[in-house]
């Protein structure tokens, strides 16, 4: 066995019984016990995961050993969403692409760190302890999915579950040299997912390739009628297309915010294009006037939910409750002062502003109107090409502690990532360079509602014809 083997390759050679499933598993274990300690990417290493069993050759994630972010549940496990509110709080179920991991053959070896609540996009903003990039420790890995994409990146799993609400896997992947997908929403279930925004939150996929990325894809779709949100949209094999060859396909450069990107990843996304329309693609340059308001619309919207939905922790059902307090409000207060980080707080305080009687209209409802006129630029846009590219993030990953104190400057990492998740529609980060002092740098697709698969395809032509995808960080072999 080899540290950074695909989830293709080690399929293969299991299929060949060059080892077992246990044996895999044990692999991993090793691997997690001795390079965790410098990345903290897992809050938790299963020690009761259930022995790999013999199974059918169909089966898509047959024995492969992934990982969990810690806010998506797993029956009798802690589901703590980083945070101190729930600290040490199990589960009492499954969620549905916790069910459709195993089903499908996947092994769950452990939970991964996260900033709190889902909240943050650097991994700093975690109650036990920030996540470190494995291309460099000083710097971050990305957020919120720090723990999966660290995890992933180095090695010590070939495939974790992040989740996103406006970049938390694309963002880390991009700064880990990953590829990550936010899926069309309702395309992957949310039962089970402990909600942040519940109009933009989605699961997706990190892994080290795109075909690994479709394959994780295939086991997690599919109609969940737990899931009021969910689409009525079969199961499928989202890798049976994928030739390496690039189909008839006109792909539209996202001009607005370009310059504002740094240097280094302006250039590595202009040689990215360049080989799009080397390999055949007809490339033309789009612009969405709305754009620049994504981030605006983003945050009214989402901290509006975040604030409605961590109402629900307050000390009387779900977790942590302060054993101090004269009467029922205090143990409100007291309990979700201690419980929550000053990110999350903030967050709540900003939603229940503009939430209010008297600033609803100026706020909540207006972002909701500029929400459906940003929607349909995006659709205008679709008309004219097939798929829209950008970079995936303006700079590369930066230092931890930067930009902890600089809110401001933090949420606008998620400038080129945010549209399309208030938009509902899909994108998928992958590597297309490194700067000089070898940091990972990503661009990514976007596409139309349910148009995942020729987004794998055209990724995957992509991926086929450079080799940003073979090279791991090191001091992890």
């Amino acid at each position: 066995m080899k540290p950074f083997s695909t989830i293709k390759q080690l399929l293969e050679k299991l299929k060949q019984r060059e080892f077992t499933g246990q044996e895999l598993l044990d692999f991993y274990r090793k691997r997690i016990d001795k390079y965790n300690p410098k990345l903290n990417a897992f809050l938790e290493v299963f020690e009761n995961t259930p022995t790999p069993q013999e199974l059918s050759n169909k089966t898509i994630l047959a024995n492969i050993p992934g990982a969990l972010k810690n806010n998506l549940s797993i029956k009798d496990k802690k589901i703590t969403c980083a945070s101190n509110i729930l600290k040490n709080y199990k589960s009492t179920y499954d969620a549905t692409v916790t069910q459709r991991l195993r089903e499908t053959g996947g092994v769950i070896i452990g939970t991964t760190n996260m900033d709190e609540f889902a909240m943050g996009a650097s991994g700093e903003f975690s109650a036990f302890g920030e996540t470190k990039n494995p291309w460099d420790l000083t710097r971050t890995p990305g957020g919120s999915s720090a723990g999966s994409a660290a995890a992933v990146a180095a090695g010590l799993v070939p495939w974790a579950l992040g989740t996103e609400t406006g970049g938390s896997v694309r963002q880390p992947a991009s700064f880990c040299g990953l590829v990550g997908l936010y899926p069309t929403y309702g395309r992957f279930s949310r039962f089970g997912l402990i909600a942040f925004a519940s109009s933009t939150d989605q699961p997706g996929p990190l892994t080290k390739t795109v075909y690994d990325n479709a394959l994780v894809t295939s086991a997690l779709s599919g109609h969940d009628p737990k899931d009021s949100t969910s689409l009525a949209e079969p199961k499928k094999d989202f890798t049976k297309n994928l030739t390496g060859k690039l189909p008839k396909v006109t792909i539209g450069v996202i001009q607005d915010g370009l310059d504002s990107v740094d240097d280094e990843v302006r250039h590595s996304f202009e040689v990215a294009i360049k080989r799009l329309e080397q390999l055949g693609a007809n490339i033309k340059p789009v612009t969405i006037p709305d754009l620049k308001y994504g981030i605006s619309i983003y945050f009214v919207l989402c901290y509006a939910e975040a604030a409605s939905n961590l109402s629900r922790f307050d000390g009387t059902l779900y977790g942590n409750r302060t054993k101090e307090a004269a009467n029922l409000a205090d143990m409100y207060i007291k309990t979700r002062h201690d419980g929550f980080g000053d990110e999350v707080k903030r967050r709540i305080m900003m939603g229940n502003y503009v939430l209010s009687s008297s600033h609803k209209k100026d706020f909540y409802e207006r972002a909701t109107h500029v929400r459906a006129t940003l929607r349909a630029e995006f659709d205008e846009a679709f008309k004219q090409v097939d798929l829209l590219i950008s970079p995936t993030t303006a700079t590369t990953a930066f230092k931890l502690g930067e930009l902890k104190s600089d809110p401001i400057s933090m949420y606008l990492n998620d400038y080129f990532t945010i549209p399309n998740c208030i938009t509902g529609m899909p994108a998928l980060s992958l590597p297309c360079g490194y700067s000089q002092n070898n940091l990972p740098i990503g661009f990514q697709f976007i596409g139309p509602r349910l148009s995942e698969e020729l987004i794998y395809q055209v990724a995957y032509a992509y991926e086929q014809n450079t080799d940003h995808h073979l090279k791991n960080p090191v001091g992890f072999e």
